[in-house]
């Protein structure tokens, strides 16, 4: 009809969404997610030198840190903060204020479907997110909630509810995330397919978590998605993301919480040199051989009911269990409870402060 103008969809939850980006560089990439990021608020998060000048593009709603905000913010809780990693993007995490966070690497470019439209990864997050998650039941249709799939015959009736999803694991086309063993023996491997499906992570079981496209409410696992200390000063890189998806399956599983791997895909523009990979991975290759057995025992009490609860519960087994391993994990332990304790000051709710061990775990 003449004289009418189309007017653009609303984003989804666009005012109950932050996008929080770590990085180093200007923000140019940007630019090709203009179409599905520019009504949203983003938290960017400046690694390495505060004096740089980190170029955003215009037109973007949003709010820069870097390491002296992070100082001036949490004063001496910043120590739990790592720096000259990507794990400082939980920084972000802390002080957003909206339900739910979306965070993405600076080398992650829009992904393409088989058809050859771009896919807007944001918005399928955000569906992932929206709908339940049956961890208890495998079905063999994978996403039953999917427009054209359902619960296929023998579902227990009982559990098609499901349960709400806190965590959206994405994945992602051209380099995969790999280790630095499996950079150097494959360095021309390429993933080129496209896996049109989403699949609840069964209860019990651990994944490798990816922090370079992935989305989470905020309300209900944000205390437990902390990547740890990684980087400068620390003995370990590239086990950020990996520590807080074991510590936030662990604290899923206990309190009936679901979390979704597979679709949307993003397409990951640049491999990391594997020789500075394998110096900082070692430990953590080396290490995991332990960590993973301590994760898939490790078991909480009942009366663990929140997430801070949770989260200081599994910081006393990880200095009990894994300070045996080596000292750095008694550092870990007590970092854990600092952020605990930092995102309590942040982000006060309504609760009477409850004090366990002399640690105020939730306010």
């Amino acid at each position: 009809m003449a004289g009418v103008s189309k007017v653009a969809p609303t984003p989804l939850l666009k005012d109950e969404l932050d996008i929080v980006i770590p990085t180093i560089r200007n923000l140019d990439f940007l630019e090709m997610w203009r179409p599905f990021f520019e009504q949203y608020h983003l938290i960017i998060v400046q690694d390495g030198d505060p004096s740089k000048v980190i170029k955003v593009p215009e037109g973007f709603d949003y709010e820069l840190y870097n390491r002296n905000d992070i100082n001036r913010i949490l004063g001496p809780k910043a120590s739990c903060i790592s720096f000259k990693d990507s794990a400082c993007r939980c920084f972000g995490y802390m002080v957003s204020k909206k339900k739910y966070i979306f965070t993405i690497d600076d080398d992650c470019f829009v992904a393409k479907d088989p058809s050859g439209k771009d896919i807007n990864a944001l918005e399928q997050h955000i569906k992932n997110l929206l709908t339940p998650s049956t961890p208890f039941f495998f079905n063999t249709l994978y996403d039953p909630y999917r427009e054209g799939a359902d619960f296929v015959r023998g579902y227990p009736f009982s559990l098609r509810e499901g349960i709400p999803t806190a965590v959206s694991h994405g994945l992602w086309l051209n380099i995969p995330d790999y280790d630095a063993p499996t950079q150097l023996v494959k360095p021309l491997e390429r993933n080129t397919r496209f896996v049109d499906a989403v699949l609840t992570i069964p209860k019990g079981t651990l994944f490798p978590m990816c922090g370079m496209n992935l989305a989470f409410n905020r309300e209900l696992i944000g205390p437990a998605m902390y990547f740890g200390l990684m980087g400068d000063g620390q003995p370990i890189g590239r086990y950020d993301d990996m520590w807080a998806g074991w510590c936030m399956k662990v604290i899923c599983d206990h309190l009936g919480l679901g979390v979704k791997t597979g679709l949307p895909y993003i397409w990951h523009s640049k491999a990391s040199n594997p020789f500075v990979n394998l110096k900082k991975e070692y430990k953590g290759i080396y290490w995991q051989e332990e960590l993973i057995p301590f994760f898939q025992s490790a078991t909480l009490p009942k009366d663990c009911t929140t997430v801070q609860n949770c989260y200081i519960e599994l910081s006393k087994q990880v200095k009990a269990k894994l300070g045996k391993v080596d000292d750095y994990f008694l550092k870990l332990a007590d970092a854990m409870v600092t952020w605990v304790e930092a995102w309590d000051e942040l982000n006060p709710s309504g609760e009477k402060a409850v004090e366990q061990n002399g640690v105020v775990v939730a306010k």
